[in-house]
C-alpha cells in the first residue's frame, strides 16, 4: 500500500482543454484502480481560470491580497467538488467532504481512501497544500499535474533557450522558483516556491509531469519512470 499525493492545476479543468470530459473520466479510472491495489490517494485541485478571473474582476475594489485569496481559494473547492462528485459516481471511496485543513484531510483519510480538496488559507497556493498534505500523511511522493512537460530553467514560452530538467535537486529547484514567499494573489508558476521550502526541509520526492497526458501520471503513481522532471535531495538523486 502506498500513499500518494496529486496535485492537479486548475489549467487540467478549463472548457478550452480538448476532450477534458474524457481527461477526467481517464482520470477516474486511474484513481480507481490504484484504490483497488490499495493505495491510498489524496489529490488537491487548482482554481485555474474561474480563480483568476475572480481575482482580475475584484481587484480593482478589493485592495487586500487575503480576501483576493479568499476568492480564489473558493475556486478550487468548487473544481474539487467536480473531481469528488466525478469519483463519488463512479463508485469509488472518497470523502464525502471537501476538507478546510490539512488536519482535516489527514484524518479522512482513516475514513475513505481518496480525499478530494481544495485551497485551505489566504498565502498558500493549492500546490503548497498538496506538498503539506503529502508531508503530513507520510506520502511517498507528491505529484504535480501541469500543462507544461517538464520543469524549465525560463519560460519556454518565452526564451526559445530555456532548458529543460528531467532530475533536480531539491535546492536546484528553488532556484528556478524563486525564493520562498506569497506576494500575489492569482499568478501561479511552475510550482509555489513555498512548496518547494517545504518540500526540500521533509526530503520529500516531487515529480513534476503534463497532467494532460493520463499515462505520465499513472507511470509517476505507480513509481515508473515517466516523461517529466523528478526532485528530489542530492543524497538521493
Amino acid at each position: 500500500m502506498a500513499t500518494i499525493v496529486l496535485a492537479l492545476g486548475g489549467s487540467l479543468l478549463r472548457p478550452e482543454v480538448e476532450e477534458r470530459h474524457a481527461w477526467l473520466e481517464e482520470l477516474v479510472s486511474i484513481i480507481r484502480d490504484r484504490v483497488l491495489v490499495d493505495d491510498r490517494i489524496g489529490i488537491v485541485v487548482g482554481g485555474g481560470a474561474p480563480a483568476r478571473e475572480g481575482i482580475a474582476l475584484t481587484r480593482p475594489i478589493v485592495d487586500n491580497e487575503d480576501r483576493l485569496d479568499r476568492i480564489g481559494i473558493a475556486a478550487t473547492r468548487l473544481n474539487a467538488t467536480m473531481v469528488r462528485e466525478s469519483l463519488a459516481d463512479a463508485g469509488v471511496m472518497v470523502s464525502g467532504t471537501i476538507p478546510h485543513s490539512i488536519n482535516e484531510a489527514t484524518m479522512l483519510f482513516d475514513e475513505r481512501p481518496v480525499v478530494v480538496m481544495g485551497g485551505t488559507t489566504p498565502g498558500h497556493t493549492t500546490d503548497a497544500v498538496a506538498i503539506r498534505l503529502a508531508i503530513a500523511s507520510g506520502a511517498e511522493r507528491c505529484i504535480i499535474c501541469t500543462n507544461v512537460d517538464r520543469v524549465y530553467d525560463s519560460d519556454p514560452q518565452n526564451d526559445p533557450t530555456a532548458k529543460a530538467h528531467d532530475m533536480l535537486t531539491h535546492e536546484e529547484f528553488q532556484e528556478i522558483v524563486g525564493p520562498a514567499e506569497h506576494t500575489h494573489a492569482g499568478p501561479s508558476g511552475v510550482v509555489d516556491p513555498m512548496g518547494v521550502a517545504d518540500a526540500t526541509s521533509a526530503n520529500l520526492t516531487l515529480c513534476i509531469l503534463d497532467g494532460r497526458e493520463h499515462s505520465r501520471i499513472k507511470s509517476a503513481i505507480e513509481g515508473e519512470a515517466f516523461h517529466g522532471t523528478i526532485v528530489e535531495s542530492e543524497k538521493s538523486k
